[in-house]
């Protein structure tokens, strides 16, 4: 029985009742060490008891934290067979990852996706739970790729549970429960459980504090308990020290046995026998340790009762015996190349050569099965274990892009600064200069982080053979200037490059676009984008697309979803937040609000697992637009970021939308002045704005700024030849002069071609305004009817009422009834719903679908099951029928 976690319980069988109902979840249950997580754990597992259940478990060890997938080899163990039945490149993946024979290159995203298709798969046999006990143990591919699944389930009949140290696991976007201290009517019921001697009660609760695992050692030798020195030891700290003393407690041979035990890095019982002559010792000498109930021995493995005791059992041991112990398991590992590598160094005390090669060997196996995290943290072990200068660069050099490439730029950085100052080769150095830089660019010192690579990037040029790396370099030193506004670094890298390809040409384009000269630098970008180079370094291609949106929308967006197509069919899972963010910023433009809100969300999801938060912000800074034209100012001051001008002052723009729309016009010439002084003020969305705070200034009657605002947003629209922009351009120009006829241009030409709906629907309000100034009464209801019909369909409540002003104004008291066409049945839908439904009735199978979003296969039934009575269809024919 347990005691004092009734919520608890309950919260765990709803989740295994569901589970068993078919609806998946996951629960992270946390807390100190001895708290009552393992116990926990071990109700659900008796729930879950008998039946069709499938039950998975899984511990985390510290000492195996940096064994690439040992995790996942734990948990998956008895369904890794199962592999066959998943999609060619999950099954891949995935026996590359558990190295079950797998021969692909590894990719940590593509085997999250596995795992999630794996379970979803032995689901079709029963519910599955999966037991993840001391996650924060876990080894980082391990928990990224549960943690992906985690987050992805819905409809499988899957439900995990991961126990762990209180802010030592990081589950984003995972409920969680967190587990206090026993007191009172609980405490005193465990106690009285336990059969502790009244008289020793209030001992035992005052040292134990509280903590479940504590009161019951601390019961078994209620009446011995030392004196509480006068600064009491934490609870847990006093645990470990409690198990500690039952291990020295054993006769000499257990002891010995249970501390080879605690140093096997897979507890195996194959390992631990070949090891065991070397001390005297067999599995005989268990059976002490097992009658004690430290442990229990399967015909595999040895399985510690508690975490705590494993610990206890391996920090008891004297330094010459642990050093020993790892030395006997790496002659016994022999035919285990990654655990005599562990061992080896576990068994190093000082510098040495063949350890560091070692881990070297372990990490460079990790990285080819997509356990770049694990790899970086292995590289800086060998470093650390390596007694000359050169093979430490060599190896805190790899560790940087092993960091670099599981997401964790900060540490890259670390390691690449720690190498920079032990070698002054131009060509390590410059190499080292590049890891860095992406720790400078996703910590907003995109700045520092384009003159550090020009700066190197021209060292490096003097040394022949270097050529490409050095283009490279300064390519990317572009992108960074770009983004940060840096004239004087665009520069500089146009001429470096010069302009022998296109690539080049965009380079000199940027640094066009970045002095205002549109007419030369758009034809320049414009090249790039038309024709990617599919080989091309990825970073070239993310650059076509962000310069992209400077020009035409029916050539970004045909470019932007081949390059998303293209990364979901090859499960470049890492440029997909990127790619989705600029879908989801034209889906805006496009007035497709409800799409862009799920494009965004997807995208948000993608940027969490891969641990790009600052994509996070800047997805935030983007949908803060949807609620800016919606004048929800609640919303928009929720979502734009602190860094406004970190994403391009897509946050700015918003605020300064929101400002115009409420009217208040001298709050948004203001913002957008001081942003566009500032960095990226030469953006997209600084260009665009520009039509903005000509309106505003006009309505201040500020005319000079609105002549400047102006003249730059038409210098752009005539070299980007868009028709929208060409017609947003007469706008400006109708109110800087009152030429009413210049309005009417603009409506008949934005009326005649496809166009921002946001903006043509500005348009007919500026037209009805100025048509009922000059007594027109019945044309300019006609224009700001149709103004509000589309003012409606996209929210902008704000807009919407100014119209309905002005048709009060025109005669017109009451607001004509929005058009049925205008309420779209898939307003009703989820994101998730509107994604699968899109692509569900363009003919994609549902495996096919789940791929694509990252999902399992029921998951996508269930999405569709609940969206077909929304949408009033009930099979797929139907479905392909409403043209979505």
């Amino acid at each position: 029985m347990l005691y004092g976690r009734g919520t608890e319980q309950q919260e765990l069988r709803r989740l295994i009742e569901a589970a068993g109902g078919g609806t998946s979840g996951a629960l992270v249950v946390c807390g100190e060490a001895g708290i009552g997580k393992s116990a926990l754990l071990g109700y659900a597992g008796e729930l879950a008891a008998g039946g069709s259940w499938t039950v998975l478990r899984a511990t985390g060890f510290e000492e195996e934290s940096d064994l690439a997938f040992a995790g996942l080899l734990q948990l998956l163990r008895t369904v890794a067979g199962r592999a066959d039945a998943l999609p060619a490149p999950q099954a891949e993946a995935l026996r590359t990852a558990l190295g079950a024979g797998g021969t692909g290159a590894g990719d940590r995203f593509l085997t999250g996706l596995a795992v999630l298709s794996l379970l979803a798969e032995v689901a079709e046999d029963g519910p599955v739970l999966c037991l993840v006990d001391d996650a924060q143990w876990l080894d980082e591919p391990s928990a990224e790729a549960l943690l992906f699944a985690a987050r992805r389930l819905a409809a499988e009949g899957v439900a995990m549970v991961f126990a762990a140290r209180e802010g030592e696991f990081r589950a984003a976007g995972l409920p969680s429960l967190r587990l206090a201290r026993l007191a009172g009517e609980d405490a005193l019921g465990l106690l009285d459980a336990l059969g502790v001697p009244a008289p020793a009660r209030e001992r035992v609760m005052a040292d134990s504090d509280g903590n479940p695992l504590a009161m019951a050692e601390f019961a078994s030798a209620a009446e011995e308990l030392p004196a509480s020195p006068g600064a009491p030891l934490a609870a847990p700290e006093r645990v470990l020290a409690a198990f500690r003393a039952k291990v020295m407690a054993l006769p000499e041979r257990s002891r010995l046995m249970l501390q080879l035990a605690s140093a096997e890095t897979q507890c195996r019982v194959e390992g631990l026998l070949a090891a065991a002559p070397v001390f005297g010792v067999g599995l005989d000498d268990l059976a002490e340790p097992e009658a004690r109930g430290l442990v229990t021995v399967a015909p595999d493995r040895i399985e510690f009762r508690h975490p705590l005791i494993r610990s206890a059992a391996y920090r008891s041991m004297p330094t010459a015996r642990r050093v020993a112990m790892h030395r006997a398991l790496a002659d016994a590992a022999e035919e285990s190349h990654d655990c005599v590598a562990m061992h080896r160094a576990a068994a190093a005390m000082g510098p040495d050569e063949q350890a560091a090669a070692g881990l070297e060997g372990y990490a460079d196996r990790a990285l080819a099965r997509g356990g770049a995290a694990s790899a970086a943290t292995v590289y800086a072990q060998a470093a650390r274990l390596s007694p000359e200068a050169a093979g430490r660069v060599r190896r805190l050099t790899a560790g940087a892009w092993a960091a670099q490439q599981s997401g964790h730029a900060e540490l890259a950085a670390r390691l690449a600064e720690d190498a920079y100052g032990r070698t002054a080769d131009p060509v390590e150095r410059a190499e080292l200069a590049y890891a860095r830089s992406f720790w400078l660019f996703e910590d907003d010192r995109s700045a520092d982080a384009a003159r550090l690579l020009i700066e190197h990037a021209q060292r490096l040029a003097g040394v022949p053979g270097h050529e490409e790396r050095v283009r490279r370099m300064l390519r990317t030193a572009s992108t960074y200037a770009w983004f940060t506004g840096d004239g004087a670094s665009l520069r500089r890298t146009a001429e470096l490059l010069g302009d022998a390809t296109a690539v080049d040409r965009s380079v000199q384009g940027l640094a066009a676009l970045a002095e205002d000269d549109f007419a030369r630098g758009l034809p320049l970008i414009a090249e790039l984008v038309t024709d990617v180079p599919e080989d091309e370094d990825p970073h070239t291609a993310m650059q076509a697309v962000s310069v992209a949106s400077l020009l035409p929308d029916d050539l970004i967006v045909p470019l932007v979803e081949e390059m998303t197509g293209q990364a979901r069919r090859r499960g470049w899972i890492g440029r997909l937040p990127y790619l989705l963010h600029v879908q989801a910023r034209q889906q805006i433009y496009a007035g497709e609000h409800r799409e862009a809100e799920a494009t965004a969300a997807e995208a948000a999801a993608i940027a969490r697992d891969t641990g790009l938060r600052k994509r996070i912000d800047r997805l935030d800074n983007l949908v803060a637009r949807i609620a800016a034209i919606e004048g929800d100012e609640e919303r928009v001051r929720r979502l734009v970021s602190t860094s406004l001008a970190a994403d391009g002052n897509y946050g700015v723009t918003a605020l300064s939308l929101l400002d115009l729309g409420l009217g208040r016009y001298e709050a948004a010439v203001d913002r957008l002045a001081a942003a566009r002084s500032a960095a990226a003020g030469h953006s997209a969305a600084m260009i665009f704005a520009a039509a903005d705070e000509v309106e505003a200034a006009f309505r201040l009657g500020d005319a000079a700024r609105a002549r400047e605002a102006a003249a730059r947003f038409g210098a752009w629209a005539q070299a980007s030849g868009q028709t929208w922009a060409r017609g947003v351009a007469l706008r400006n120009s109708a109110l800087l002069t009152g030429d009413v006829p210049l309005l009417e241009e603009a409506v008949s030409l934005q009326s005649a071609h496809a166009c921002r709906p946001f903006e043509r629907a500005r348009t007919l309000l500026l037209y009805g305004e100025q048509l009922r100034r000059a007594r027109r009464k019945s044309e300019a209801r006609s224009h700001l009817r149709e103004a509000l019909e589309v003012f409606t369909r996209l929210g902008a409540r704000p807009w919407a009422d100014r119209v309905r002003t002005e048709l009060a104004a025109a005669g017109d008291v009451t607001a004509p009834p929005v058009p049925s066409s205008a309420v779209s049945p898939l307003e009703a839908l989820t994101p998730q719903e509107l994604q699968v439904v899109r692509l569900a009735a363009g003919g994609t199978s549902s495996r096919d679908i789940a791929a694509q979003l990252f999902l399992s296969p029921r998951t996508v039934e269930y999405h569709l099951y609940k969206a077909y009575p929304k949408l009033g269809v009930s099979s797929r024919r139907e479905l392909a029928g409403l043209g979505l």
